[in-house]
């Protein structure tokens, strides 16, 4: 008789125990939690939070780009411009010279919301880094790097 463990595992191929997937997924959802609740003094989600701050190094970039830059896809960006636009944070015109393209720029009410909002991250990052050594941290990306690469392959 098959006892229902060695059954489970046969059918699952790994034990809970070799999997990783979980306890990134727990790490990420611990720190975009910890940012939800920094930011909401701010007035700001997450999401259009990482909108302003590529904003502040990338003036002028597109919606698509600023997208594929905070890691969304190109509809959930349009939401968060649009929010960010009908809060006065942000302008969007036509690019000069490509009529079809919006370029987005702050304003000073986004660059002063991005200011407080930063100030609210960094707590965070920085409580972050502090868990590691810079050699820990280094080693830290790495890791996050190989997993993002063996992800992919397939």
């Amino acid at each position: 008789m098959i006892d229902d463990h060695a059954c489970t595992l046969a059918v699952m191929g790994m034990t809970a125990d070799e999997r990783l997937g979980a306890d990134i997924k727990r790490a990420e959802q611990a720190l975009m939690t910890a940012k939800s609740a920094a930011l909401k003094d701010a007035g700001v989600t997450v999401a259009q939070y990482a909108a302003l701050f590529a904003l502040a190094d990338n003036p002028g970039i597109s919606g698509a780009a600023l997208a594929r830059a905070c890691l969304v896809t190109p509809q959930a960006m349009a939401a968060v411009l649009k929010h960010l636009e009908e809060r006065g944070l942000v302008v969007r015109s036509a690019h000069p010279w490509h009529q079809k393209m919006l370029e987005t720029r702050l304003t000073e009410a986004g660059r002063a919301t991005l200011r407080h909002s930063d100030e609210q991250a960094v707590r965070i990052e920085r409580r972050l880094a502090d868990a590691f050594t810079p050699e820990e941290r280094d080693t830290l990306r790495a890791l996050l790097a190989r997993c993002g690469t063996a992800i992919r392959q397939d």
